[in-house]
Formats: C-alpha cells, structure tokens, sequence
C-alpha cells in the first residue's frame, strides 16, 4: 500500500471503514458458521468465497488503521460465534442471506466510493465493488438454479407510448386507485422478500438469545417484518399481482442453543433496520401514489421507533462501540 500517511483520512473515509470493519468481522463469524453445517456443495462454494472476500477485507482494513494509527476497532471476533452449535438455519436461508447481504454491499460499497477522496481508498473500494458485483451474479444465478429466486411480475407491453392525463394518477384511495407501476412493484416485490428473510432470522435468534430484552426484543421484531410482509403483499394482491415473498421461517430448526453472541445477533438486526429504512426511503421517492407513500411512511417511523429500543439495549449491555466523531469543541473549552 502507497504511503499517504501526509494525507489525513477524511471524516467519510475513516467512518466508512470502521463501519465495514464491523460488518465484515460479522459476516466472517456468521459464515464460518455456515460453513459448519452447510450440505449443499454448490451453496457451500458461495460461502467459502464470501468468507475469503470477507477475510481479505478485514486484513485490508486492519492495514488502514495501522498505517493510520488509529485504533483497530473491537468489531467481532471468535468468541461471538460457537462453530459447535446445532444447525438453525437451512441451505436455503443460507443462499438467501448471501444474496440479501450482497444487495446491501452493492449499496453501501458505492455510496462509500462516491464519498471517499485519497487514491488508495477510492481503489480499495473500488476493488471491493467490482468483487461484490461478481459474487451477487453467481449467487443470484445459483437461486436461479435452486429454484429459491422469486422474480418480480411482468407487465403488458403497451402498444404506443401515452402521458399521465388526469390528476389521479397520483391518488391512492379507494376507486381513485390506479395500477401499480412498475417501479412500485419492484419495491414492492424486494421489500417483502427481504421481511420475509429478516422475520426467518430474526425467528432464529429469538429461539436462542440468552437475556430475556434480547428475546424479547426479538419476538417483538419477528411480528414487525411478519405484519410488514403482509402490507407489501396485500398491496400486490390487490392488483392481482404475484404475493412476490415466500415465507422463510419454515427454514428455521427448533434449535435453542446460540451458535452467536447476543451483541452479534444485535448488531445485525440493527445493519438489517438501518437498510430497511434506507429502502422504504427509495420505495416512498419512486411512488407517486399517495397510499404507498403513507404506507412507506408509517413503516419508516414503526422501524426507527424498533431500532431507538435497541439502540438502548446495546447500550445498556456495553456492546455498541463508538463510531469516529467530531471533537467536542464546547466540552474543551471548559
């Protein structure tokens, strides 16, 4: 690596890569994990490469704060996960985290390239989109394959082009309700299957937590993503439109022995919140009519409300590291 130690890390530069630092540990514990249990060959490929990628990016990243001399974040290490736990998730769940996890890479990986300045950042981002991008095709190729991949609903091909004419194509209530268009539907289909996958998981870590706020906090997320997918759903009903989302907790064993620490399972629901929040923005943006923006909404507030509480429990428990911040100026002054 080029020495740019004359050249101070930006605040987007040092927060992004303590963020990812975080996020790879994690997903280096959950897929070592994986890896203990997975049966299907082809699936257990796909975890073996995503755990390498995660493990050349955490030795990148260890370097940056070397190099920097900034603190090596705690982030998760072996003794959040027990590899000699039973199974609780199945082959499928497997695939369909990878896929869900890529998803939320591709989007976090280039809003950090955008934000970044020094060369070696930019390039260090640059590198980890272009692997990210090639692992997202094979994983969604094999749920293709596996036939686990649900795909969106097609629409009819219109015969000339036409514009909007009337007012209520931006109404949403009762007989001023037009079809959906195909970009609603498209949020729509994504937002289910990802509640789908986060109630199944969320399921999971209810079964094994150890601290009865934890289990609870769990049980209480678990009937959140379950009444979301059932919004998104009945939404696409109502235009007889494909249910677009599978329920996954069935991929779910009746396991209660905790494969990973409570913090860890924590901070994953709170990275699955902060992406789902980050996706209704964009469903709401996309949707001109009026009830998928209130719905978009309320979902919004009922998810920040759920991630504030659990904001508070890995606070309460010492588990919620402090990210790089500003100095506090008017502390200093006195």
């Amino acid at each position: 690596m080029a020495d740019y130690k004359h050249i101070e890390l930006t605040a987007s530069e040092i927060s992004t890569l303590w963020t990812l630092y975080h996020s790879d540990t994690m997903a280096v514990c959950g897929l070592t994990y994986f890896l203990s249990h997975v049966e299907d060959e082809q699936i257990r490929i796909m975890l073996e490469s995503n755990l390498t990628l995660m493990k050349q990016d955490v030795e990148k990243l260890t370097n940056f704060f070397i190099q920097e001399d900034y603190p090596i974040p705690k982030g998760f290490t072996e003794q959040d996960v027990n590899v000699e736990a039973p199974r609780l998730f199945s082959d499928k769940l497997y695939l369909e985290y990878m896929l869900n996890m890529t998803n939320i890479a591709l989007v976090t990986n280039t809003a950090s390239l955008i934000s970044v300045e020094r060369k070696d950042v930019i390039d260090f981002y640059a590198e980890n989109l272009t692997a990210t991008q090639n692992l997202h095709r094979q994983l969604k190729e094999l749920a293709k394959e596996k036939g686990f991949y649900i795909r969106t609903p097609s629409l009819p091909k219109p015969k000339q082009i036409d514009f909007v004419k009337k007012q209520k194509f931006l109404a949403g209530w009762f007989a001023d309700r037009r079809p959906l268009l195909g970009v609603e539907i498209t949020n729509l289909v994504f937002n289910a299957r990802r509640n789908a996958l986060g109630q199944a998981l969320i399921t999971g870590f209810s079964q094994v937590a150890q601290a009865k706020e934890v289990r609870q906090y769990f049980e209480r997320g678990r009937e959140i993503s379950g009444k979301h997918v059932k919004v998104f759903s009945s939404i696409l009903s109502d235009d007889y439109l494909s249910n677009s989302a599978l329920i996954m907790t069935p991929e779910v064993t009746d396991s209660t022995v905790s494969p990973f620490s409570d913090k860890m399972m924590m901070e994953l629901v709170t990275v699955l919140i902060a992406s789902g929040i980050g996706e209704y923005s964009v469903g709401l943006a996309a949707s001109p009519r009026r009830d998928l923006g209130a719905h978009y909404g309320r979902l919004s507030t009922e998810l920040t409300a759920y991630a504030e509480d659990g904001a508070n429990i890995m606070i309460d428990h010492g588990w919620m590291e402090q990210p790089p911040m500003a100095a506090d100026r008017k502390n200093l002054a006195k």
